[in-house]
């Protein structure tokens, strides 16, 4: 029957094989009831009434099958099961080791929550703060990594999903500006928050000292999602003023917008990391408000930290795609499609996706003179923020 079919006996062998791993079950002993329910924020979103009435089993579930997804295992299905106050999770239809990083996002999580543990103690812990980890990542066809500063609250209690909010969304945007289908978007965005804490917008300041207490949770987490399931080294974008601070007290790499460095999170790995704007910041950079009201001015700065996200994005896309590239060598193409050949590109994204014009409106008014004025200099500078806002 091998032979009918057109192929030779170790083929056919290899090709059965290959069937036989990408349907695989893999169970995975995820602990006692209190681990879990600590792990996974267990209830997300209960405030009196449930916004979504989930049991603890039914929530794990929610997570896993994000990930098998985000994965590209679509047919994948999870079973989450107690028995004995011990909980079980059975994936099916994806590769042999898959539960290996799930393992590994779980015993992180066990220090991220002595961390919050110990700040609870020291009277550091807001009574609307919510640990949450990375839950429902790509967990193995990864491509890049994003250090931010925390996820918004309503990421956990009211989408359940670490990418849904306004920041992971303008940023997905940036990248299939640069290339990558939609769809393929969240293997770019693997998050490390360095406060794993799901808070309200404002709680930027607050939380900027509270690094300390969780720096064995971020630095296993880096050493943990640096590579992917062959070993190929990932791309890391460091998002914001904080993120770009802790890089340098952590790894003693300075950061800077478009600027390059190399972290060595473990032996013989080097992580290349790009500095970059928070995705959020271009939203105050671009504020009227903040030129005493001067649109031109604002305008001109939106332009500038256009073209810089759409460069960091560029950069994250190609070195996602290709492992291994020259770091220099992508960002300099980038930077150069972005604010020299296709800056009037970067002009229309710009108008249309901050300043909600059509692409038609968009274009008329890039081509008039001041706006070409602009996009010639492009350096006007952008205002600094004194407080970071959370990935929202």
């Amino acid at each position: 029957m091998l032979k009918s079919a057109g192929l030779s006996l170790p083929i056919a062998l290899a090709a059965l094989s290959l069937c036989a791993t990408a349907q695989a079950d893999v169970d995975l002993k995820l602990g006692s009831t209190q681990r879990v329910t600590q792990l996974f924020a267990y209830p997300n979103n209960c405030n009196v009434i449930c916004f979504r009435n989930w049991t603890l089993e039914q929530t794990v579930a929610h997570y896993l099958t994000q990930s098998v997804q985000r994965d590209g295992y679509g047919a994948a299905k999870v079973e989450v099961k107690t028995d004995n106050n011990e909980l079980y999770a059975s994936i099916s239809g994806v590769p042999q080791g898959y539960d290996k990083p799930l393992q590994a996002l779980l015993d992180a999580g066990d220090l991220a929550y002595q961390g919050a543990s110990k700040l609870n103690a020291d009277g550091k812990w807001a009574y609307n703060w919510y640990l949450f980890l990375p839950l429902g990542m790509a967990l193995e066809n990864r491509k890049s990594v994003e250090l931010l500063h925390f996820p918004p609250d309503y990421s956990l209690t009211q989408a359940q999903d670490y990418l849904e909010s306004a920041t992971t969304d303008r940023w997905a945007t940036l990248l299939t500006a640069n290339g990558i289908a939609a769809e393929q978007t969240p293997g770019y965005q693997t998050i490390i928050d360095i406060a794993p804490i799901a808070a309200p917008a404002s709680a930027g300041k607050d939380l900027e000292g509270v690094y300390g207490y969780f720096n064995s949770y971020q630095t296993t987490m880096v050493k943990e999602v640096s590579q992917n399931a062959s070993g190929a080294t990932l791309p890391m974008v460091a998002f914001g003023a904080p993120v770009r601070n802790w890089l340098k007290q952590q790894y003693g790499v300075t950061v800077n917008v478009l600027g390059l460095a190399q972290i060595s999170p473990s032996s013989g790995v080097k992580v290349p990391v790009l500095g970059s704007n928070h995705p959020s910041y271009i939203w105050y950079a671009a504020d009227p408000e903040n030129y005493d009201g001067d649109q031109a001015k604002a305008d001109a700065a939106g332009l500038k930290v256009m073209g810089q996200d759409l460069s960091a994005a560029c950069w994250q896309a190609g070195m996602g795609s290709k492992p291994g590239s020259d770091p220099a060598a992508q960002l300099k193409s980038c930077t150069q499609t972005w604010q020299v050949t296709q800056k009037e590109q970067t002009c229309v994204l710009f108008y249309t996706s901050v300043r909600k014009l059509t692409p038609e409106q968009a274009q008329a008014q890039c081509a008039t003179a001041p706006v070409k004025t602009q996009l010639k200099q492009l350096k006007a500078p952008a205002p600094s923020m004194s407080t970071e806002t959370p990935h929202i």
